[in-house]
């Protein structure tokens, strides 16, 4: 048939998902939403992986998206400030990995969508019992059903996990409103995609990071309930926080102190630099001890008294010294290994500690 009439094919699928994808943001997307900024790529060949990885570790401009998209010859559709073309350029240059997981998402009958959603909790507390392959499904300790989503979208809800004949079955455990359809995705959730290993002098506003570090200033909390501590290595110190969301999490934080050797994982926020805890691991906890009492002379058994600042304890009797009075050993209350923040408030490419050192 020769090249002219396939050419002409192309171009006119082109032009029909166009159509199609116009048609579907008309009828469902709320353009006049403040944060909806609509973006589609058409593209004939998956952009480089390396895409997916900036756009999640870092920060992508649109100006920067839409050279890149000019230069893989693509088609694209907008809307306002276009940004959603970014998320679309990045998902069509992702592929799935070992640590990738899956979601069955359950859609909504139109009539009920804006309405508050019917799921009941007990039922979605049975997917823990009978599925243990699936994840972040219940907040147990804050009464928080993880599977519905906050906003008013015709999502019912969703399912993730690590093995996808699970999902349909533990659908059928969830009792809830009517569902108008299903389907299944491959995701990067859980994947911890979006961090990577640096050292503080490399960290930059939105970067998302690894860092083992040493405490440099003990916890402390702050108007609002979030608890702040420094930590250092070779190359500089940085603030990390644990935010009032991170509820019973931030017990752990206050417990650390200066000398503890930890890695922080989170995204870091621009003003001022600091770390946002998704989970830490604790690889070294320090001894600690206080002060009881002046030491007791040998000779005498009488309580010695100070000798001055940095002089140690004399005995006012015979004069017999001592360099350091009588310690006892303080209990740490936190223990060597992670810590993660709650379900509620965790991110939904945060890897749960379940998952953790697992491969699909």
């Amino acid at each position: 048939m020769g090249d002219k009439p396939v050419e002409h094919l192309k171009e006119n699928d082109i032009k029909l998902i166009k159509t199609i994808i116009q048609d579907v943001l008309r009828e469902y997307a709320q353009i006049d939403g403040k944060n909806t900024n609509p973006g589609a790529v058409i593209l004939e060949n998956q952009p480089p992986y390396q895409i997916y990885q900036k756009a999640v570790k870092s920060i992508f401009q649109i100006h920067e998206i839409k050279t890149l998209l000019a230069q893989l010859k693509s088609e694209i559709i907008s809307y306002k400030n276009a940004r959603g073309l970014i998320g679309a350029t990045a998902a069509t240059a992702w592929h799935p990995t070992l640590g990738s997981t899956y979601e069955l998402i359950t859609y909504r009958e139109k009539t009920n969508w804006g309405a508050p959603r019917s799921i009941n909790a007990e039922s979605v507390k049975q997917i823990d019992i009978y599925f243990p392959s699936t994840f972040d499904n219940y907040d147990y300790r804050h009464a928080h059903n993880r599977i519905a989503p906050n906003s008013p979208c015709p999502i019912l809800y969703g399912i993730r996990g690590e093995t996808p004949s699970d999902l349909p079955k533990a659908m059928k455990i969830v009792e809830s409103e009517p569902t108008e359809s299903w389907m299944i995705f491959q995701t990067n959730q859980g994947s911890d995609d979006h961090l990577q290993t640096m050292m503080i002098s490399e960290v930059a506003p939105y970067h998302s990071v690894i860092i083992t570090g040493t405490v440099s200033k003990n916890p402390y909390t702050i108007i609002g309930g979030h608890v702040i501590f420094s930590i250092t290595d070779t190359t500089g110190e940085i603030d990390v926080a644990a935010y009032e969301p991170t509820k019973e999490f931030r017990s752990y934080i206050r417990q650390l102190t200066i000398g503890d050797i930890v890695i922080v994982y989170g995204g870091v926020r621009k003003t001022p630099a600091t770390v946002n805890l998704e989970k830490i691991k604790i690889q070294k906890l320090v001894s600690l001890s206080k002060k009881i009492e002046n030491p007791v002379c040998k000779i005498c058994g009488k309580h010695m008294k100070s000798a001055g600042k940095h002089h140690g304890f004399r005995c006012r009797k015979c004069g017999t010294t001592e360099k350091n009075p009588v310690f006892e050993k303080i209990a740490r209350t936190i223990n060597i290994g992670w810590y993660e923040t709650p379900v509620c408030a965790r991110r939904h490419l945060s890897k749960p500690l379940k998952l953790m050192n697992k491969i699909n």
